[in-house]
């Protein structure tokens, strides 16, 4: 239904535009010929209105001057319009001089042809106008809604005040903005009240209901600032405007304003990815990713889509969760060659047989077991997955000839207080060792917990906080180092971009966030007030659980890429590290727990277990 309005709007414009071309045409040869247009130029203004018609019309659709909003019609059109009509012109023109002999069109008036493009302009533009200077002006006094300031007050700001000042719901009182020059300024005849530092008495003075956070990229500390400024204040409803990568190709407007997010408040700009570098890496190539159906692993495979692989292989062994991948896949990217595998990658003889069915080039290993917790409990388990799983799917990679193998790891192989921890480590340790055989380029990622994975601290605070509480942390001072999903899986792209073999690579995540402070903002963002509405109690923290991660230690090398660094690791001795395996070995062949701590210690001299 909305199609058909869409093309009947359109159909009516060039209809309106037909009629005007043809008026415009007979009244420049009324005008040139001051009223009275001679008998001996019907014919050339007969010719005239048909090349008017045949020229303008495809010209202004080839300018997408159909292609428009009306309330959103400025100078962008405008622009539009006279660059068509020049262009009109000018074959007009060149069309008499060819002609000029001919005898259909004898004594042509030549400034016929620059009259008509003034009219063409002055007309046809009025048009476009007419129906926006009735949306604004010609409707009235409209409804008080709610007092409104604008944070920010640049291209991105102005664009969006258009859409504010068009909408009921909004009373735009004005604007904020750091910058000096700005102060005082009318937008859309609303004013920049002054600078952030002013927002409290702003507030206040106004009767401020709502706040619009138009900052853009580069802004995130300042942005994190404003909302914490605006919850001290008691203020309920703060909007923010996504950056211009988000909203690419399209007006900014208050279809693109979203709430408060939890993202808003990490308060670290994004890492600067070299999407022209993981292009070269990934296009034209067959790129096979473990843990498909994760949350981490069914990112990378939406995210390595989008720079055209030749073939992309999802491996999972959860039936259901690839289920679903492949059919978002499918509907999303349907032009491109997927192959979806069922498989554990403990099995050694099924994972061979896959590899050498695929052939793939680029292996991203992102299935494991992560709850530390749980793996505490089951350390059998997390060394069955995370360290035979991991050996099984290297040397696989090695076998079919694979350029390149990305580890996913974590900030929790960093001097690791838990089995998954050292598991994670032990993962590394193989990939170091393995790419010492010169035959695939092996290295590893780690970065900080992710915000939208399955099973994590954001997905168990709403599930509490829905119940009416309480919601539950382990220590007021535990701390985490947060990305979304999107980051880390671009981070786990460059990593295998940048790679050249043997290194791990770890993020700069900035400032960690403190467990109690995520929870009271999702409370906030719930609509309900921290220990009010719902309670926040402490339980303690679970095994193996650190107060605090490390990313970062003294000892990493910056890369060429902003806040991408390479950790510089211990040396280690291959000959431990074939021991230890056959030691974790038995360990799974005699069901035996209690040794495993004591050969993960002798592995990684750093592991200390705290349960």
């Amino acid at each position: 239904m909305i199609n058909f309005i869409r093309q009947y709007k359109k159909i009516f414009v060039i209809l309106a535009d037909l009629i005007t071309v043809s008026v415009i045409a007979w009244l420049s040869f009324f005008l040139r010929f001051e009223g009275s247009i001679p008998n001996g130029q019907i014919n050339n203004l007969t010719i005239f209105i048909v090349f008017s018609l045949i020229l303008n019309l495809p010209i202004f659709y080839w300018q997408k001057l159909y292609h428009f909003t009306w309330a959103y019609v400025g100078l962008n059109e405008f622009y539009r319009l006279i660059k068509s009509t020049l262009i009109t012109t000018l074959v007009l023109t060149a069309l008499i001089v060819i002609f000029r002999d001919s005898k259909y069109i004898t004594g042509f008036p030549r400034s016929i042809i620059f009259i008509s493009a003034f009219l063409n302009i002055f007309f046809i533009g009025t048009l476009r106008l007419s129906k926006r200077f009735f949306i604004e002006f010609a409707q009235g006094k409209r409804d008080h809604g709610q007092n409104t300031l604008i944070i920010g007050a640049d291209n991105l700001a102005e664009e969006l005040a258009r859409s504010v000042l068009k909408n009921k719901r909004y009373n735009l009182i004005g604007f904020i903005d750091n910058s000096e020059i700005k102060q005082k300024n009318l937008i859309h005849g609303k004013p920049v009240l002054g600078k952030i530092k002013k927002l409290p008495f702003l507030i206040k003075s106004f009767e401020i209901q709502e706040v619009i956070i138009a900052l853009g990229e580069g802004n995130e500390t300042l942005i994190k600032e404003v909302i914490k400024s605006c919850r001290d204040l008691g203020l309920k409803k703060i909007m923010v405007l996504p950056s211009f990568i988000e909203i690419i190709n399209e007006k900014v407007s208050l279809k693109n304003v979203r709430d408060v997010s939890i993202e808003d408040l990490l308060g670290r700009s994004p890492v600067q990815i070299d999407t022209r570098a993981i292009q070269n890496f990934i296009a034209n190539k067959k790129v096979l990713v473990t843990g498909a159906a994760g949350s981490i692993g069914s990112q990378l495979c939406k995210e390595i889509l989008k720079f055209k692989p030749i073939q992309l292989i999802g491996l999972d062994q959860n039936e259901t969760g690839i289920f679903y991948l492949k059919n978002e896949l499918e509907k999303n990217f349907p032009e491109l060659i997927k192959r979806f595998e069922i498989a554990d990658i403990c099995d050694e003889k099924k994972i061979d047989w896959l590899f050498n069915k695929h052939h793939p080039e680029i292996i991203f290993h992102a299935a494991a077991y992560k709850h530390v917790p749980l793996m505490e409990e089951h350390p059998l388990e997390a060394i069955k997955n995370n360290i035979f799983g991991t050996l099984n799917i290297a040397q696989a990679s090695i076998k079919c000839g694979a350029k390149k193998f990305v580890f996913v790891s974590t900030d929790k192989a960093v001097n690791p207080t838990s089995v998954m921890g050292a598991t994670k480590q032990v993962g590394e340790m193989i990939c170091l060792w393995l790419n010492q055989q010169k035959k695939t380029n092996f290295c590893a990622v780690r970065f900080g917990n992710v915000l939208d994975s399955q099973g994590n601290v954001i997905g168990l605070f709403e599930k509490q906080i829905k119940k009416g509480g309480p919601v539950e942390i382990t220590h007021p001072e535990m701390k985490r180092f947060f990305m979304i999903t999107a980051e880390a899986c671009l981070l786990v792209m460059q990593a295998g971009a940048l790679s050249t073999g043997g290194e791990v690579f770890v993020l700069d995540m900035g400032e960690p966030i403190k467990i109690i402070d995520l929870a009271k903002e999702m409370i906030r963002l719930a609509g309900y007030q921290p220990d009010i509405d719902i309670p926040i109690v402490f339980t303690q923290p679970r095994p193996g659980e650190k107060l605090f991660e490390e990313i970062l230690t003294k000892n990493e090398v910056p890369t060429k890429y902003e806040k991408i660094y390479v950790a510089q690791l211990s040396e280690f001795d291959e000959k431990k590290i074939n021991n230890g395996i056959k030691e974790l070995r038995n360990c799974l062949d005699k069901n035996n727990e209690n040794y495993i701590i004591k050969t993960l210690k002798i592995l990684i001299p750093t592991y200390q277990p705290n349960h």
